[in-house]
């Protein structure tokens, strides 16, 4: 991040130079680009922070205890830019037959924990289509077919992971 600062500082101190000395039209615009600019190289900048799924080898939660999985609220169409939103926590031997109201049919992508499997149901009390995941992940539960027309995205009730 260093870097991306150094070459928005050049940007801007090189922008001032050419604002120096007589105001003209060009001048004013040039004082309003680099403004622009400086926003510009920050959002290139700060790209890198957007949400990066998980290492499935090294999924922990905020305290440093190990998870099974770790399901996300969104996925995006670029798969660096996935496993963003809301998240929910999954630890190992946690059965949750009866999702709340608030996650459930609303998981876009996910992770499973190295050594742990999650199985996961599209209807209450463990009813309905079931499918397991294995460790990695799912960047994307839309391209996982549910059925023979569904997917799995927006589509989890219910869920059991082991490790």
């Amino acid at each position: 991040m260093g870097l991306c600062f150094s070459h928005t500082s050049f940007l801007w101190r090189n922008s001032v130079y050419i604002v120096q000395g007589k105001r003209s039209l060009f001048t004013r615009h040039a004082e309003n680009m680099k403004g622009v600019i400086a926003l510009l190289l920050a959002a290139l900048c700060f790209e890198g922070l957007n949400a990066e799924c998980p290492d499935p080898a090294t999924l922990k939660d905020d305290y440093g205890s190990k998870l099974c999985a770790q399901m996300f609220e969104h996925s995006s169409y670029y798969y660096d830019e996935s496993c963003t939103g809301k998240f929910l926590y999954v630890y190992p031997d946690e059965d949750t037959p009866i999702m709340s109201w608030a996650w459930n049919n609303r998981i876009s992508s996910l992770v499973v924990g190295r050594g742990c499997s999650l199985t996961v149901w599209s209807k209450s009390k463990k009813q309905g289509y079931k499918k397991k995941f294995s460790a990695g992940i799912v960047y994307h539960l839309k391209e996982v077919k549910k059925g023979l027309f569904g997917d799995w995205n927006d589509s989890i009730s219910g869920y059991y992971c082991t490790c």
